[in-house]
């Protein structure tokens, strides 16, 4: 009952941040992306070709979550927009209150997406709403048909599921059949969306969603 309480207690306290941030947004009509996976899915690299094939009158922010180093924080820093390293030290995932110290630090002003990447786990940033408009589970084909059934929450908590590495295929065991079937058995009405960050296919489509994203929140 104590490990219960306890749990609530935690989630009340993130909901309250989490609101505090839905309130930044929109205000200043900012839609974020909340950017799931396990290590080494193609987060980052996801976010590179985002910033370096869309348009320049977009404006972008990005918020870095790792346990340690500023490495994916630097790779993103090259393509001029502001960003945030949040080095959480050992615990698995970022939360609400995270994410809304670190807006301090962003100039906000006509800023459109501000993207956050979560740390590289498929369990416990499940669990934790940060107060985004959208949450994206990314799934490499190097991962294997098997973990959406094994790590559940992380794609039915996921408005997108990006099937990433897709240039990879030819040489793994992986049905994109396969997994859109179980992502669409606990998330009805989820959008799925294939791509390959390192030859480009499907990163028009994966920037075309993201505009359309936008445009809901700025309606």
């Amino acid at each position: 009952m104590v490990e219960i309480l306890v749990m609530k207690a935690i989630n009340a306290e993130n909901e309250k941040h989490a609101r505090a941030v839905q309130t930044k947004l929109r205000s200043a009509r900012i839609l974020m992306v909340n950017m799931l996976s396990g290590p080494g899915a193609g987060k980052t690299r996801l976010l590179e070709q985002t910033l370096s094939q869309g348009s320049s009158a977009v404006r972008c922010a990005a918020i870095e979550g790792d346990l340690f180093t500023d490495e994916d924080a630097r790779r993103l820093e090259r393509f001029g927009i502001p960003v945030i390293q949040l080095n959480t030290e050992g615990s698995c995932h970022l939360t609400a209150c995270m994410i809304e110290a670190a807006m301090e630090k962003i100039p906000l002003d006509g800023l459109d997406f501000l993207f956050v990447e979560n740390v590289g786990n498929l369990v416990c940033p499940a669990s934790f709403f940060l107060g985004e408009h959208v949450r994206v589970t990314l799934l490499s084909v190097t991962e294997g048909n098997d973990k959406i059934r094994k790590y559940p929450k992380a794609f039915q908590t996921a408005d997108c599921l990006v099937l990433s590495k897709i240039d990879l295929l030819p040489f793994v065991q992986f049905s994109l059949a396969q997994a859109e079937e179980d992502y669409r058995r606990i998330r009805a009405g989820g959008l799925v969306l294939a791509l390959s960050a390192q030859s480009g296919e499907g990163i028009r489509q994966w920037l075309e969603q993201l505009l359309l994203w936008r445009k809901e929140v700025s309606a």
